[in-house]
């Protein structure tokens, strides 16, 4: 059997990522939960900067580096595929719950988020408030916006019924459903667009969650020109 790989220091692993991607802000959130330590580069995506895109020819965050000891340089690129590398290579916190049904639900709850509520939520909202403002691509489609909005409700009334019955996403404990699930619902929040008070069970999980070490560096991230919303920051939210 092999030895476990010694962890790495921050020197030995970077991640390239852009502070309010959701993508990026999962594995953030995993590397906390492992305690990994890494160094960062901001990387502004919509630039192509051609170091960058040598990483990553589709031009996207998160872009995770590892350079062990010993062993060639990794690359790992996507968001789903840095997680599965951190479960695989870093199995002494794990992210996935042990039996079948619950890593079964966990990665249904990651998809969910990852393609269904980004499709119909972030589509909308993130590339209105976001996107367009980043890239100058013009005035917020205020329709668009109301669009949002209202298929963010949606979402949340979902999550409020998964947590009248569960005390986390997918179980009784933390997984990568709840990462992915506060990693989207975090760059709403720093916007100002999650409706709180009408979901108190999902308020609840999200206090837990953003209340966590791993949570601490994304109540820091600041952009130029985007300011946060008066209570992102705020534990007592």
């Amino acid at each position: 059997m092999n030895a476990p790989q010694a962890p790495l220091s921050a020197a030995e692993r970077t991640l390239y990522h852009f502070p309010l991607d959701p993508f990026s802000r999962q594995v953030r959130l995993a590397l906390g939960e492992k305690r990994l330590l890494w160094q960062e580069v901001i990387e502004r995506f919509w630039e192509q900067r051609p170091e960058f895109m040598a990483l990553n020819p589709a031009g996207l965050p998160p872009v995770l580096v590892e350079e062990p000891i010993g062993g060639p340089i990794i690359a790992v690129c996507d968001a789903r595929a840095v997680l599965d590398h951190l479960e695989e290579t870093y199995p002494e916190t794990p992210l996935l719950p042990s039996d079948p049904a619950g890593r079964a639900e966990t990665r249904r709850l990651q998809a969910w988020f990852d393609r269904k509520f980004d499709f119909e939520v972030n589509g909308l909202l993130l590339h209105e408030k976001l996107e367009k403002r980043i890239t100058g691509g013009g005035s917020p489609d205020m329709q668009a916006i109301r669009s949002g909005w209202n298929a963010l409700r949606h979402h949340f009334a979902y999550l409020e019924h998964l947590l009248d019955m569960r005390d986390w996403l997918a179980g009784d404990r933390l997984s990568l459903a709840d990462i992915a699930a506060a990693s989207h619902i975090s760059v709403l929040d720093y916007f100002g667009d999650a409706p709180w008070r009408e979901f108190p069970a999902t308020k609840l999980w999200y206090s837990k969650i953003k209340s966590r070490p791993s949570f601490r560096s994304l109540l820091q991230d600041r952009w130029p020109g985007i300011p946060r919303s008066a209570h992102y920051d705020d534990l007592d939210f």
